[in-house]
């Protein structure tokens, strides 16, 4: 007779993550870093890890950018589940988020242009924009016509843990204002097809750079709005030249190599604090990814929002 008590707890959801690029040019350094490590997070957990090409910003996006990214991940081992999401193309589950939110009064049409909010609003915000004053709020002046549709925001914090930098906390209201879904030149903001893309996408764990950790409280706000679910965030250090700017198309970062195989993985995780043996580093990637996925720990990637590559980690 079995006398054992039944576990009624709720079973967990099996992991899904998700790598997202921008093909803004080709897949360098700092996004190899941030694809090792919601890769080896996906799989040291047996779950899915999906990809995603974040064009929805088109005048940023270089043609022919996201078949290279693509190219270099699969030529470096990655392998990901289902098809690769592009966001272009679903710009008709963007607009139906928009719509629902429009019915629901949780947004409005704005007027102001950068410079008349550059005038009236407080200092810049959390990530270098400027904190909405919310002069559109309550409606449009006379004889001005909409710009933008802005989402509103509480006056109260918005709180979460995250697995690599802590708790976060953040005032949306003080913090950056109203922010905008739909933009002047009829492009979403990436804060709402983020938001629908993981959602259609079922991810329920994300591992990505912390330069987006500022953007999460926005995302949690849109989530609980339109009743969608949230998930584990776990944000990494980004990777920065020796002028402590982030590797970027802007900052002329250099396109990764496949060729250099294992070697160049490797650095990305011992970036992200993870030694890696002599032989692991200079033997093939099927000897890499086994070693690596059995290696990963969350909890050794150091809670820095940067790291300059060759730099003395902290125990």
């Amino acid at each position: 007779m079995d006398f054992s008590v039944p576990d009624d707890r709720p079973a967990q959801p099996p992991y899904r993550g998700r790598f997202a690029p921008s093909p803004t040019g080709p897949l360098h350094f700092g996004s190899l870093v941030a694809a090792v490590g919601s890769h080896l997070d996906a799989r040291a957990s047996k779950g899915e890890w999906l990809l995603r090409i974040e064009d929805v910003d088109q005048p940023r996006t270089v043609p022919g950018a996201a078949d290279g990214i693509l190219r270099t991940l699969d030529a470096f081992g990655f392998a990901w589940d289902g098809e690769v999401l592009i966001q272009s193309r679903r710009l008709d589950f963007y607009h139906a988020a928009l719509v629902r939110l429009q019915l629901d009064g949780d947004v409005y049409p704005c007027a102001c242009s950068r410079r008349e909010i550059a005038a009236s609003s407080p200092p810049a915000s959390i990530d270098g924009g400027l904190v909405y004053p919310g002069s559109c709020r309550t409606g449009l002046a006379g004889g001005r016509a909409a710009r933008a549709w802005r989402m509103r925001v509480p006056d109260r914090v918005i709180a979460f843990d995250d697995r690599v930098q802590g708790r976060q906390q953040q005032n949306l209201e003080r913090a950056v204002g109203d922010f905008i879904l739909l933009r002047a030149d009829g492009q979403f903001a990436y804060q709402l097809a983020v938001v629908t893309d993981d959602a259609a996408q079922g991810i329920n764990a994300v591992v990505r750079g912390v330069d987006l950790l500022d953007s999460t409280p926005r995302q949690i706000w849109l989530q609980q709005r339109l009743q969608l679910p949230t998930p584990s965030y776990a944000h990494l250090p980004v990777v920065t030249n020796a002028a402590g700017e982030k590797l970027s198309k802007q900052t002329l970062a250099a396109a990764v190599d496949p060729a250099a195989g294992s070697a160049v993985l490797a650095a990305a995780l011992e970036f992200l604090g993870h030694p890696v043996p002599a032989d692991i580093r200079a033997g093939p990637l099927t000897d890499f990814w086994p070693w690596a996925i059995a290696a990963w720990s969350i909890a050794r990637v150091p809670a820095l929002r940067s790291v300059f590559p060759g730099q003395r980690l902290p125990p």
